[in-house]
């Protein structure tokens, strides 16, 4: 199962969370958000693939900062629509697309449909106050509905204490397309800043 550690933010961290290996790092775009990312990354194995999280961000301005970050793969979680991810396939060809989509305790699944196109990965998270990193899970068992082939990560209050039900998810005829877990806040000592510990724990549980 792979890994994804996101809103990262500060320099010296992100040298010791690339210690960690996880697969993705993620990098948060978006000037409402505590983890906003401003700065220098500093250089990262090409084993590591760099995350760009936007939310309903101008095409031009999130072009221009992909381009400039040399990320791999764009996160979008906004209300982005189809003709937009279109577009941005237009501009940049080569870059993997994160579609996000909250779910709390429901969820309409054919709202997925007309992304599968042009998507790489869906990533599901917990509907709540912020976009993002509000630290509480979301029912999991609403993923028995997905129908869906294209492959997913698993997002949303996801920690230490959670180690055993994301196991138990895991075994689960849905999380059959499920390829990686998206940790956050949960690691956090404070907003952007990651606990190495926690996350070697968590890498070693699988």
């Amino acid at each position: 199962m792979k890994l994804k550690v996101c809103g990262m933010k500060y320099v010296e961290n992100i040298k010791q969370v690339v210690e960690v290996n996880p697969d993705y790092l993620g990098f948060i775009f978006y000037e409402k958000s505590q983890r906003n990312f401003e700065g220098i990354i500093p250089e990262i194995p090409k084993s590591i693939k760099k995350v760009g999280v936007f939310v309903n961000e101008y095409l031009e301005i999130l072009v221009s900062l992909i381009e400039e970050y040399k990320l791999e793969v764009v996160q979008l979680h906004g209300d982005e629509s189809v003709a937009y991810i279109k577009e941005l396939k237009k501009h940049l060809p080569k870059v993997k697309i994160i579609k996000v989509f909250g779910i709390k305790n429901e969820f309409e699944f054919k709202t997925l449909l007309p992304y599968e196109e042009y998507v790489d990965y869906f990533l599901f998270d917990t509907k709540g106050k912020e976009r993002g990193g509000n630290g509480i899970t979301f029912n999991w068992s609403v993923l028995k509905k997905y129908n869906s082939t294209k492959p997913y990560l698993l997002s949303g209050g996801i920690g230490l204490e959670e180690v055993n039900d994301v196991k138990a998810f895991l075994k689960t005829p849905q999380a059959k397309y499920c390829v990686a877990l998206d940790v956050n806040s949960k690691f956090e000592t404070a907003p952007g800043k990651k606990s190495i510990d926690k996350l070697k724990k968590f890498k070693n549980k699988f």
